[in-house]
């Protein structure tokens, strides 16, 4: 039976034959057919770097149908990575392709190795901002809040804090 996955895809570095991130995230995604059906891709955005990263990357999400359960698409899609030449190094820096299952049709997956929905989903516009452009009304099964919702919580605008009245003692 075949299952919904949305995948997040990730780029700073350059490929001597995809060029860019921008061209290493696009070629990703065709490679992603390799496993199921792509219904629907999202545009390829640039996002500022995170943890010790220094590059802009390239980001976008794709949702996948496939007859794979969790462990074997994240096997799958480690052996995408490593084909783009990812090779293992400290967590955050810079890497030529990161591939993530982001949420999946069956709802929550916990093991060592794979937590879906994804641990940061609710914390990155880079995830939720191109996943709100092409399929908003999923749902995060911790929360209970859609991706709208969810990439609206993220972005609105927060209140200042005041500073108490001087009670002028």
């Amino acid at each position: 039976m075949s299952e919904a996955y949305l995948i997040a895809l990730g780029s700073n570095r350059r490929h001597g034959v995809y060029g860019g991130p921008r061209g290493v995230v696009l070629a990703a995604m065709e490679e992603l057919s390799a496993l199921g059906t792509v219904r629907v891709r999202s545009a390829v955005i640039d996002s500022a770097p995170i943890g010790p990263a220094r590059r802009i990357f390239a980001n976008a999400v794709a949702v996948l149908e496939s007859d794979l359960s969790p462990p074997a698409l994240l096997r799958a899609l480690k052996l995408l990575e490593r084909e783009f030449g990812r090779r293992r190094g400290r967590a955050w820096g810079d890497r030529v392709l990161d591939l993530d299952i982001v949420l999946w049709s069956g709802g929550v997956w916990n093991a060592r190795d794979l937590r879906i929905p994804h641990p940061g989903l609710v914390e990155r516009a880079f995830v939720l901002d191109p996943a709100t452009a092409i399929v908003p009304e999923w749902r995060d099964p911790d929360t209970g809040l859609s991706l709208r919702q969810l990439q609206a919580r993220l972005t609105r605008p927060r209140p200042l804090l005041r500073e108490p009245a001087w009670s002028g003692r």
